[in-house]
């Protein structure tokens, strides 16, 4: 690998996603560290990135987008599971919904009291808040001024206010604010957008730095192997156009490559599961049998209705004249159906009565499919909504795995969906929430049919059938470099992984348990905090030290 004088930096970030544009944006903001941001995509300048509802034409554009797909699940008919994710400056920050959600309190406590010192909820409240450039103002629970543009809906939509009130018609209480003091009800969502953009974790941290001398960010630049000397990480070396190249680490190197990329880039440097490491030809650093296990992610279905008005996303998109219409209006006004997300309202929910806090969120879509797939979204040919059960809670673990020790090679990745009893019987609570909410009357002179499933599909068997059949990875995937202190942890509480000095991991894969929300405002909290450990650790004159698995 080419190493020059010049590639020698205080910190290293690989992966310039929700989390790692937040950790080196932090890390270089004093001006005493230079950093390297290395980002395998391409820089931001697509604009279906910037358009909010642009995510669309992402979903399977491999130019920004990795594409990913699991293995065949057991137990859904042995079907794949695509997986998209952001390939690109803001990673998938800069194709996902951009619903901002930070789940429940009691997740952050649950991590606590599962050994992870320091992440309880009133311990990441201030890291949200210091993210946070909230539309409603400043409170308890919201910040104003930091860098993520957090906004209401940019405009009332007549069926999303039906959908709300046959919420609380169905017995959920209103709820204003999903990120305040309780989440269980229903309301609009807010989203990480600002004056009708897309607020993508490098729009929210990178464009602020970009003038900084000591913050390099280096798209195009897919990191390969960690180099670890005398059991201690002092550089990466990684591909670019103009070939392979090496940077060297003073401090330390933070790895926020993703739930898939960063598992994976610790194996191919040879810390993981030795049996595997050996099977791929890798030799073996440290013996670190839970990178990459503890895979798990939100699962959904959706019943769609014919709508009787069209009000709906599908006419967008089977019109011309709509599209021509609503292209002039958004870059006119920057308003209209493209400056939102099409994902207005939610609802928290128990699956069971007996339940403390919500295991189910209830998205409204805009539009209804009749699949959706790699080769993309396929709209129904009139119009038509959504209404789809998110269960929370899996029980169900898989892992990401080393297909090939190429680099450049996809990872292997098994979910297990449905593993258990618990998982199956929240998900038919789920589609049974869904209908009542679409028999109560708000939304009687919206409904033409259930078109998916059908009515037809009624008994719990049926719905377990369908369930399997048409169910798919709701896209929040989490957990493959754990935190904790045990074995079953890649990371301690401060994020170093077990048994290498200097190298930590920041981003959703440290999550010991998935939370029960979309997962992109906790990935951000994740390298605020993470930021702030390594510059504490930093002042104190902390040298990056070994921490026992």
């Amino acid at each position: 690998m080419t190493h020059h004088d010049d590639d020698t930096y205080d910190f290293i970030v690989t992966g310039a996603g929700s989390a790692g544009c937040a950790v080196a944006a932090r890390l270089s903001e004093s001006g005493r560290h230079r950093v390297l941001l290395l980002e395998a995509g391409m820089r931001d300048r697509n604009p279906w990135v910037h358009i909010p509802l642009g995510y669309s034409k992402l979903f399977n554009d491999p130019t920004h987008n990795w594409m990913f797909d699991s293995e065949p699940e057991p137990n859904l008919n042995g079907r794949i599971m695509y997986q998209p994710r952001g390939k690109v400056l803001g990673g998938t920050s800069a194709i996902n919904g951009m619903v901002y959600m930070r789940g429940n309190h009691a997740d952050y406590d649950q991590w606590r009291q599962m050994g992870c010192e320091g992440w309880d909820w009133d311990s990441v409240l201030p890291y949200f808040r210091r993210a946070e450039d909230n539309a409603r103002g400043e409170s308890d629970y919201h910040g104003v001024g930091g860098p993520l543009a957090v906004s209401d809906q940019p405009q009332r939509w007549e069926l999303a206010d039906a959908l709300l009130a046959a919420c609380v018609q169905a017995g959920i209480p209103a709820n204003n604010d999903f990120n305040g003091a309780r989440q269980e009800g229903a309301g609009y969502y807010q989203t990480t957008t600002k004056d009708g953009r897309r607020w993508s974790s490098a729009t929210a941290y990178l464009l602020p730095a970009r003038g900084r001398p000591n913050l390099v960010v280096q798209p195009e630049a897919h990191a390969t192997r960690l180099v670890i000397e005398a059991g201690r990480a002092v550089g990466v070396d990684y591909l670019t156009p103009a070939g392979p190249r090496t940077a060297r680490a003073r401090g330390e190197i933070v790895v926020s490559g993703g739930v898939y990329g960063s598992p994976q880039l610790l194996l191919l440097s040879g810390i993981g599961p030795g049996a595997h490491l050996a099977a791929m030809g890798i030799p073996v650093v440290r013996d670190l049998a839970s990178v990459g296990a503890n895979l798990h992610e939100h699962f959904n279905s959706y019943i769609t209705y014919r709508c009787t008005k069209p009000i709906t996303l599908n006419e967008l998109n089977r019109s011309a004249w709509r599209k021509l219409k609503a292209g002039a209006e958004y870059i006119l006004h920057r308003k209209g159906p493209m400056a939102g997300n099409g994902l207005y309202v939610g609802a928290f929910v128990m699956s069971d009565p007996a339940l403390e806090r919500p295991d189910l969120q209830i998205n409204t879509f805009a539009w209804s499919v009749l699949e959706r797939t790699r080769q993309g979204i396929v709209a129904h040919p009139f119009p038509g909504f959504s209404i789809s059960p998110v269960h929370l809670r899996p029980e169900g673990r898989g892992t990401v795995r080393l297909k090939s020790p190429d680099p450049l090679a996809p990872p292997e990745i098994r979910f297990n969906f449905l593993a258990t009893a618990y998982d199956m019987q929240a998900m038919l609570a789920g589609m049974r929430w869904a209908r009542k909410i679409a028999a109560q009357p708000a939304l009687a002179p919206y409904i033409a049919a259930e078109t998916l499933p059908g009515p037809q599909i009624a008994s719990d068997a049926a719905l377990e059938a369908d369930i399997r059949a048409r169910g798919v990875s709701n896209l929040h995937p989490v957990g493959t470099c754990r935190m904790g202190h045990g074995t079953d942890s890649v990371v301690d509480p401060r994020l170093r992984v077990h048994g290498i000095a200097g190298l930590r991991v920041a981003d959703a894969s440290i999550m010991p348990q998935i939370v029960a929300g979309n997962t992109n405002a906790p990935s951000i909290m994740i390298g605020e905090k993470a930021a702030a450990m390594v510059l504490e650790d930093a002042r104190a004159g902390t040298r990056p030290r070994v921490t026992a698995g």
